[in-house]
């Protein structure tokens, strides 16, 4: 299947117990699965202005920057009916254990402990994140293609 080409960019939330925020969400090739907030990032916009951005838009938070790049992976799936090849940067940052300030009706999103992270039985965006953060790296992690 040929697929287009898709940069996005996401960041990793982590509150001051280690709790990790994620939305819950489910597409129509890959299924459910968690990742941390974040999406497609615009012509001429840094990797970095699409997370500030992403974050605006699906949670109303305008307080948090991008701290560290974690990791880079690319995978495929189905995005508004457009098969792609998706190429992410993910960022780690601390924040505030808090609610959304937006009403998203059919966002589902949870703030997970580690250990719940660790044990979820649903695919995590990106794979490995329970490892990479248990075990931060000096230099971000390329994941390459995952399928």
């Amino acid at each position: 299947m040929r697929r287009t080409p898709r940069h996005a960019a996401r960041v990793v939330i982590l509150s001051p117990t280690g709790s990790v925020f994620l939305f819950r969400e489910d597409n129509v090739e890959v299924g459910i699965h968690w990742l941390p907030p974040g999406g497609g990032i615009d012509p001429g916009e840094s990797p970095e202005d699409c997370v500030r951005r992403k974050l605006r838009e699906k949670t109303g938070w305008t307080d948090l920057e991008p701290e560290r790049l974690l990791c880079t992976w690319e995978h495929d799936f189905t995005h508004q009916g457009v098969p792609v090849r998706q190429h992410e940067h993910i960022y780690v940052t601390t924040g505030p254990h808090r609610e959304p300030t937006l009403e998203a009706p059919g966002i589902h999103w949870q703030w997970l402990s580690a250990r719940h992270l660790a044990g979820l039985r649903e695919p995590v965006w990106p794979p490995r994140l329970a490892d990479l953060l248990a075990n931060p790296r000096p230099a971000p992690v390329h994941l390459g293609l995952m399928a």
